[in-house]
């Protein structure tokens, strides 16, 4: 028996597929957290604390009937990276996260895929009127995703106590909310 998440969801976009993480999605994101890709999530080159982020995504689906899903390719099925509603217990406001674990999967439009239809399943089916992104401001490339997504900077949004800088992108408000 392989053991998974009963009852998550699974989205579909054009070419991924959002899901839960899997057990064999783990040496993907093994390699990319303790990379220097991991910059800014926190991520370091000991695979206990890869371990521990790994299994906080898993633990969050259970915990709060929600968490960032895995996206993967729909026709090869391989991880490409996180992407989804998130909320650890001490964080001022749900967010929206995304990373993409191989520099070859960059550069795509799969991070602005994944999160477009994470961000309609939060407003659409958890109900959300409200999202931000906390981006570290060195990262670039995640701010101009943000932007992207029809993201604005708010200064006076309240930051998560994580010990490190970061830029509040708040989402645009779900479709026929203000």
């Amino acid at each position: 028996m392989i053991p998974h998440l009963a009852d998550t969801p699974v989205l579909e976009t054009a070419r991924l597929t959002l899901r839960a993480p899997r057990f064999e999605d783990y040496p993907a994101w093994e390699a990319f957290y303790r990379s220097p890709r991991a910059e800014f999530i926190g991520g370091s080159g000991n695979v206990r604390d890869a371990w521990r982020a790994f299994a906080h995504v898993t633990g969050m689906w259970a915990l709060r009937g929600f968490a960032m899903f895995v996206f993967a390719r729909r026709d090869t099925g391989a991880p490409i990276g996180f992407a989804g509603p998130w909320q650890p217990i001490d964080w001022p406001e749900p967010e929206l996260g995304w990373n993409v674990w191989s520099a070859a999967d960059e550069g795509q439009g799969y991070v602005f895929e994944a999160a477009s239809a994470a961000r309609d399943y939060a407003y659409g089916v958890l109900g959300w009127t409200t999202a931000v992104s906390y981006i570290d401001p060195g990262n670039a490339r995640s701010i101009a995703l943000a932007e992207r997504l029809g993201c604005t900077r708010d200064p006076d949004a309240a930051l998560p106590e994580f010990g490190g800088a970061a830029h509040v992108y708040r989402h645009p408000a779900p479709e026929g909310r203000a």
